[in-house]
């Protein structure tokens, strides 16, 4: 009865995260088709700087905040939530978030400072394009502050299951650069589209601090709780992980920005599309059966355990390799979604190949979580640089041949590789903690 319950609560809980996710790379599309016919011909490059000015802010969101809240906050959320504790999860959450914002807000203003000297050795844009480079970083910079409040929201309503407003805030935080886009343009010009991502980076913030509102925390400024300690040396792995993978998207970015005008878009649109299906299956299930992984390990319910990660990967594949394929062949539809028919042919033979990444990174979402279950990150990390690295070398080494298309073939060799390694070396971690009682990560009552 409890399995057959734990699995309509994970199928339950992955729909409505599915559908949320396609509703978020609809409008991930829309704002790029906003974009990209805002900016035609040789405007294109103010897209691209758009596009390119994120990834150091988000290499220091993802390695400072991120590495914590995606790998220890749901679960360390969870054990108080198992005993229905709703003033320690709020204390907690206050303690982590006041932290967090703390630390990345100190780290911003120092990079926003020293910014116009950094940007250079970043993008090969020159003129006036590296001086909106340099703005839009800096703003970039604001958002990802505001994303340290709206991403710690959005830890806690998965941990108590409220997968709609999660799923729902990323859509408003795209409509605001859609927005901007279409009515600012003509008034601010290129600095349209930044000014509506700030402004819809409020709104998320902002529903998100509603939806837990509502469903019982309480905020406090507080700076620090004595479980920050537990997720400080949780996260210290997982930060040297996201930071690979964003060093990766920076490197990415730096090679085709060296190429011809609009190589930074046509791959980032290529990617964008290949992430429609890993968001709506991958993510959507990873993040469904998250808790439910969590608190069998917590229990050391191996069976329960290796049937819902099972399932998980037998559903992934249904998916999203039928989903791989039929990507390709829709591919001038894609183009024409996003304003890109004019560079269909590079476009189209560059989604093919990222289409190939589709299920290897889908599988590799469930597998990761699956780790973080058992409070695990060391592994997750070590094949999460080993797949940047992997990208990277790759990439460098065909870019000279192949241009833009090494960026795709190279993402999809460091995903592979990923693969595999966190796959052998599961089975071996769930005998090591679920199976000894003294394992140093689950205790007798169960952490979750």
């Amino acid at each position: 009865m409890m399995d057959a319950l734990g699995q309509h609560r994970l199928l339950g809980g992955a729909f409505v995260l599915a559908i949320t996710q396609f509703c978020a790379s609809v409008a991930g599309l829309v704002n790029q088709r906003t974009l990209n016919v805002t900016f035609p011909g040789v405007q294109k490059e103010v897209v691209d700087v758009y596009l390119s000015s994120f990834r150091l802010s988000d290499m220091m969101f993802q390695m400072t905040i991120m590495a914590g809240f995606s790998v220890a906050l749901v679960p360390l959320l969870a054990r108080y939530k198992a005993d229905e504790k709703k003033e320690d999860m709020s204390a907690l959450l206050n303690g982590v978030m006041g932290m967090a914002a703390l630390l990345f807000g100190i780290v911003a203003l120092v990079v926003a400072q020293f910014f116009p000297t950094i940007a250079p050795h970043l993008v090969e844009f020159e003129g006036e394009s590296l001086e909106l480079y340099i703005f839009f970083g800096r703003l970039a910079l604001l958002s990802n502050f505001l994303f340290v409040f709206g991403n710690a929201f959005g830890q806690y309503l998965i941990t108590i299951q409220k997968y709609w407003v999660y799923g729902l805030t990323p859509i408003i935080y795209t409509a605001g650069t859609i927005l901007g886009t279409m009515f600012l343009t003509p008034y601010y010009g290129a600095y349209a589209p930044m000014i509506g991502t700030v402004g819809g980076a409020v709104a998320y913030v902002l529903f998100r601090f509603l939806a837990v509102r509502f469903s019982g925390y309480r905020f406090a400024w507080k700076l620090w709780h004595p479980d920050i300690r537990e997720l400080g040396w949780l996260m210290l792995p997982r930060m040297l992980a996201l930071g690979a993978l964003q060093l990766e998207l920076l490197f990415f970015d730096k090679l085709a920005s060296g190429l011809d005008i609009g190589s930074v878009t046509i791959n980032a649109n290529a990617r964008n599309f290949q992430s429609v299906i890993v968001g709506v299956a991958g993510i959507a299930l990873a993040q469904s059966a998250y808790s439910l992984l969590s608190q069998a390990a917590a229990k050391k319910e191996v069976n329960r355990f290796w049937i819902y990660l099972k399932k998980g990967i037998g559903l992934l594949l249904l998916l999203t390799i039928p989903g791989a394929v039929a990507l390709y062949f829709v591919s001038p539809i894609a183009a024409s979604l996003v304003g890109l028919s004019e560079f269909l042919p590079v476009f189209a033979a560059t989604l093919g190949m990222y289409a190939i990444s589709i299920p290897f990174e889908s599988v590799n979402h469930l597998l990761l979580r699956s780790y973080y279950a058992l409070k695990e990150t060391t592994i997750p990390a070590v094949f999460s640089v080993l797949n940047g690295l992997t990208a990277i070398i790759v990439t460098w080494t065909l870019v000279p041949a192949f241009g833009i298309y090494a960026l795709a073939v190279g993402f999809t060799a460091g995903q592979i590789f990923q693969l595999v390694g966190l796959a052998v070396l599961l089975p071996m971690k769930v005998r090591k903690t679920m199976l000894t009682s003294s394992s140093p990560f689950v205790s007798a009552q169960g952490d979750r």
